[in-house]
């Protein structure tokens, strides 16, 4: 299934951006005619309370409907998570990719999870609050996971944060999600 489907499985708490970063992920592949799901799943639906969201990128149709299992990338938005959930399960240590968002070092996250495979550590929190003014990460989050996969052209997702941000929030605030999808991107080292 992985060779014909890219899967990412994003971590976050409610109100953090994980569904709208999968969302917009999505949104940008099928811009670029991709054929795509993506969609949340929630525990307790509260402010907080840890959140999964799954999308699925691929050239052919997708006929699995279900939750990400085995993820080609675990994106964890908030790193209080990798003490209380298990967010590497199923994720392969030979192929997979773990990008936590974290002012640690990699080998912290390896300590936490037990995870031996590849992890790329990127200080969102920092990024977002100089950019945005406020901790919300899921832009930063996504240009990590660009710049690590390229699963969609980049130019074609920053103008996809561009249109969304600047629909709902604003050009002004467009413009900063895009500035903290850019430094990421540009921070994250490979």
């Amino acid at each position: 299934m992985h060779r014909d489907v890219f899967e990412t499985r994003f971590h976050g708490r409610g109100g953090q951006g994980a569904k709208t970063a999968a969302a917009l992920l999505a949104e940008a592949a099928i811009e670029q005619g991709k054929y795509v799901q993506s969609f949340p799943e929630y525990g307790a639906e509260r402010q907080g309370a840890p959140v999964k969201a799954f999308t699925r990128i691929s050239d052919k149709p997708i006929y699995l409907h279900s939750g990400v299992t085995n993820p080609d990338v675990v994106v964890v938005i908030d790193q209080t998570l990798l003490k209380s959930i298990p967010v590497t399960q199923g994720l392969s240590e030979e192929r997979g990719l773990l990008i936590v968002n974290t002012n640690q070092g990699v080998d912290n996250v390896k300590s936490i999870t037990g995870f031996n495979g590849r992890i790329i550590v990127i200080d969102a929190v920092k990024i977002a609050l100089e950019e945005l003014g406020r901790a919300v990460t899921n832009t930063a989050m996504l240009g990590a996971l660009e710049k690590a996969t390229g699963v969609v052209d980049y130019e074609g997702l920053k103008k996809h944060i561009l249109k969304h941000f600047a629909y709902h929030l604003g050009e002004d605030l467009a413009m900063k999600n895009v500035n903290a999808f850019e430094r990421a991107y540009n921070e994250v080292g490979l």
